[in-house]
């Protein structure tokens, strides 16, 4: 609560709110969805620990452990690593010193890459995620005013990216248009913190939406209701926000049946 990097001062943590949301997150995801999920143990000495997103991005059979933005965060790799193991994942490790990279600044649209150059992301981080996904184009999108490229931005739907209003989210998006040979469409949201949502599609449940609740963004949650093919849920966010935290941060999504 009061150790964790963020980007503006603001209103200290709620812990035991942050605590309950965070609760309902994973119970969403455990109970509700019906997904496995590995809890990673917490570490007190590591205040940033819980935005899990930033220090590994994983790919089908691959995963790029990071090296986060910030050195304070950089020993948080050891515990997903340990993790990723046990999954039987072909893992790279960023070992390159003059290399940074967040996973809230890549953006995987199911067909290319997007990494967003940022205070916490660099181009050798980016160029280091193209060498480990070959397979995949990998553009790069100048990132200011945000602190990660999914800080305004996120996939809502196989080809559809949710994108803030602001000018730096739309610039942002034009960027990306340009950089691509494939057209996405767009759902553009009035708050660009409402824009990071989680997509996912579950072969019992279909096109599933994690979106910021409607009490904290309201008019926001009302673009979100027009999709009327996936299943909604909106997820309150309020404390994580408070030290740039965001729905994706929380998770890293695997798509691997676990033995464990």
């Amino acid at each position: 609560c009061r150790q964790a990097l963020r980007s503006v001062p603001g209103p200290e943590v709620d812990f035991a709110r942050a605590e309950r949301e965070h609760q309902l997150y994973v119970g969403v995801l455990r109970g509700k969805l019906g997904l496995q999920v590995l809890e990673l143990p917490a570490d007190e000495s590591l205040p940033d620990c819980v935005f899990v997103e930033d220090v590994a991005v994983v790919c089908e059979e691959t995963a790029l452990l990071t090296r986060p933005g910030a050195p304070s965060r950089r020993k948080e790799v050891e515990a997903m690593k340990r993790v990723l193991e046990s999954l039987n994942l072909n893992i790279i490790e960023m070992v390159d010193e003059n290399a940074t990279l967040d996973g809230g600044d890549v953006l995987f649209t199911g067909r290319e890459f997007f990494v967003g150059l940022s205070r916490r992301t660099n181009q050798r981080g980016a160029e280091i995620l193209a060498d480990t996904f070959k397979d995949y184009a990998v553009s790069t999108v100048p990132v200011h005013d945000s602190l990660h490229l999914k800080s305004f931005c996120s996939m809502a739907g196989p080809n559809l990216i949710a994108i803030g209003s602001s000018e730096a989210a739309q610039k942002a998006l034009k960027t990306m248009q340009q950089m691509s040979d494939h057209r996405y469409d767009k759902l553009t949201v009035p708050d660009d913190a409402a824009a990071n949502c989680i997509y996912l599609n579950i072969p019992s449940k279909g096109h599933v939406l994690l979106h910021r609740a409607p009490e904290e963004y309201p008019e926001s949650a009302k673009v979100f209701e027009k999709l009327k093919d996936h299943m909604l849920i909106p997820i309150a966010n309020t404390e994580l926000e408070k030290v740039d935290g965001s729905l994706t941060c929380c998770s890293v999504f695997i798509n691997k049946a676990s033995e464990l």
